[in-house]
């Protein structure tokens, strides 16, 4: 007696053993929207800014532009004031945005505080340019509201020296938006500890603080570095903010390119502010290939 043959399970059997054919080209193809993207928005604009910065009004090739970029002494002045703008804000920034993400991360899931600060927290990193200028005028400023509230309690912080148009004014500024953005990069970090750690730590007899300076902070080490690369970054490239506080008195590389541009301080220096442009793109290509650099390094321990 013959048994029939089961044709209906033997066909998914066949075509699963059956081998896929890869077709990378497809990937590919997929990638040439964003390529034309990059292309047309990132490598256009790139290419003039390059191409004027070495070369002269009448288009002949030079490196003048370059040496007066960073031996004029007021391009200088320019690139002082936002390395130390741009270094204290982000050092603040990443020490009070970590401390606030750590309070959230060890905060009862769901509760009021995680909600509120995550929340917070997405909408103030990129809250900046003009409505950020304008808020911490109507603030700070001379006739701000905090400022004559003060006022009224026997502290008048212009009669201090204070003024929210100086550096010390734009880096308070800056800090409102350097620490919820260091609390969106940090976040992860933070949650990648393992409980594991800590309570091997504490079965070892270590303290709280020998936990945190022998176990957490090296493997944070390198999150925390890449994170404040980002707010140096962030706070060397503002524009908005600087030019609306300012109005362009602080001397910023951001303001200086748009004087530069508009001839505003010399005719005939467009050259001089693409060529700043590229002394930008610069420093910031050298920060996130070193915040690229420690992410590797950072995600050796998530992967474990």
């Amino acid at each position: 007696m013959t048994t029939p043959l089961d044709t209906g399970a033997a066909a998914p059997a066949r075509a699963a053993a059956a081998p896929r054919t890869e077709r990378p080209w497809l990937a590919a193809l997929g990638l040439l929207p964003f390529a034309a993207y990059l292309l047309v928005f990132l490598g256009g604009p790139l290419f003039f800014v390059v191409n004027g910065a070495l070369a002269d009004p009448d288009g002949n090739p030079t490196l003048d532009n370059i040496v007066a970029s960073v031996t004029a002494p007021q391009y200088r002045a320019a690139f002082a004031s936002s390395m130390q703008l741009s270094l204290v804000t982000a050092l603040i920034g990443a020490v009070a945005g970590t401390f606030l993400a750590q309070a959230v991360v060890t905060s009862r899931p769901g509760s009021p505080l995680r909600r509120a600060v995550s929340t917070a927290s997405g909408v103030l990193a990129y809250f900046g340019g003009v409505p950020l200028a304008f808020a911490f005028l109507a603030a700070l400023g001379q006739t701000g509201l905090a400022t004559i509230a003060l006022r009224g309690v026997g502290l008048d912080l212009y009669g201090l020296g204070f003024r929210i148009d100086s550096l010390t004014g734009l880096g308070l500024t800056y800090v409102y938006f350097q620490i919820p953005l260091m609390v969106i990069l940090v976040t992860p970090a933070l949650e990648g500890l393992l409980p594991q750690w800590r309570e091997a730590a504490e079965n070892l007899g270590a303290s709280a603080w020998t936990y945190w300076r022998r176990v957490a902070l090296p493997v944070l080490a390198p999150a925390l570095a890449g994170a404040t690369l980002v707010l140096f970054g962030n706070a060397f490239a503002a524009y908005a903010t600087a030019l609306a506080l300012t109005s362009g008195q602080i001397p910023l590389v951001p303001t200086a390119i748009a004087s530069a541009l508009s001839g505003n301080v010399l005719a005939g220096q467009q050259n001089v502010g693409l060529a700043l442009g590229v002394d930008m793109v610069v420093v910031i290509a050298v920060v996130m290939a070193a915040y690229l650099w420690l992410q590797r390094r950072a995600t050796r321990w998530s992967a474990r």
